[in-house]
């Protein structure tokens, strides 16, 4: 089942911020599939899935942009009424905190892109068996 490594950058919030990242992923030619930048006051975090992992690291070190990474659940689910709640009482029920999470349509709309980090990523995926999880 699908996993991806998300990258997360802890900084302040300030204009010119994800400006900045966006500069140097697209300069190293890395494409941007997702991003998470909820609004914050103070420090925040912006959390990244690329095209290109490998290629992100190598930009954003060379630029002295500190990130960590973290594993992330993709899944894809009907863009209905309803279908977050499935997963997320499947989690709940198994004891599992959803830490962060983030969607977007897809291109034709009837399926949702789910991007999910969780207390427990192996036992999250055991518990989603079934549901379905796609690449991404």
């Amino acid at each position: 089942m699908p996993t991806t490594t998300q990258l997360v950058i802890s900084g302040q919030s300030k204009p010119g911020a994800i400006a900045q990242v966006a500069a140097v992923l697209g300069s190293a030619g890395v494409n941007i599939k997702s991003f998470s930048a909820p609004e914050v006051t103070g420090t925040g975090k912006l959390r990244l899935l690329v095209a290109d992992i490998e290629g992100a690291r190598t930009a954003l070190k060379a630029a002295k942009i500190k990130f960590t990474e973290e594993i992330a659940l993709l899944l894809s689910l009907e863009n209905k009424p309803g279908a977050l709640n499935k997963v997320a009482d499947l989690l709940t029920q198994a004891r599992i905190n959803i830490r962060c999470g983030y969607c977007t349509p897809s291109r034709e709309g009837k399926r949702a892109i789910v991007v999910l980090t969780v207390s427990n990523t192996e036992k999250a995926l055991s518990v989603l068996r079934g549901q379905s999880l796609d690449a991404f």
